[in-house]
């Protein structure tokens, strides 16, 4: 509760917003860093891979679906969607913890169609997600 000029108590009764600032909700914050890394990283990676498909290649094998330039257009797509729900996540919005959640999930399960060809870089954002949805989910406060 905050308190107004006169000293008399003010309620909030907004739920739609959640501090995103400090204490436990600190790590929403982070995870919202994270996603938001996370996110323009992979869309600079599916840009990668649209313009030279040479570059992303380790070993010499190819991406399980699709090709490469199918999988970059799906990868940016995915990278400025997470970006943006990271976003929400800063302003505090409730449901861009939802969605940041089935976006990361949905990330996930894509890294698996590039993980013969650059395994470091897949099990590495795999990873990434789960800690995303991991610090998003562990401290889930209900809806007062």
């Amino acid at each position: 509760m905050s308190t107004t000029p006169s000293g008399k108590p003010t309620r909030t009764t907004s739920r739609d917003v959640i501090g995103a600032g400090a204490g436990e909700n600190g790590w929403i914050a982070f995870a919202g860093i994270v996603m938001f890394l996370n996110g323009v990283f992979g869309a600079l990676y599916g840009l990668t891979a649209v313009l030279n498909d040479d570059v992303v290649t380790v070993g010499g094998r190819g991406v399980v679906v699709w090709d490469f330039t199918a999988w970059g257009w799906a990868q940016i797509v995915i990278g400025i969607v997470m970006a943006t729900v990271a976003v929400g996540l800063f302003t505090g919005n409730r449901a861009a913890r939802w969605l940041a959640v089935g976006i990361c999930m949905l990330h996930a399960i894509v890294q698996f169609g590039i993980i013969s060809a650059f395994p470091l870089w897949a099990i590495l954002v795999i990873v990434l997600d789960i800690v995303i949805i991991y610090q998003l989910v562990a401290r889930w406060e209900p809806a007062r």
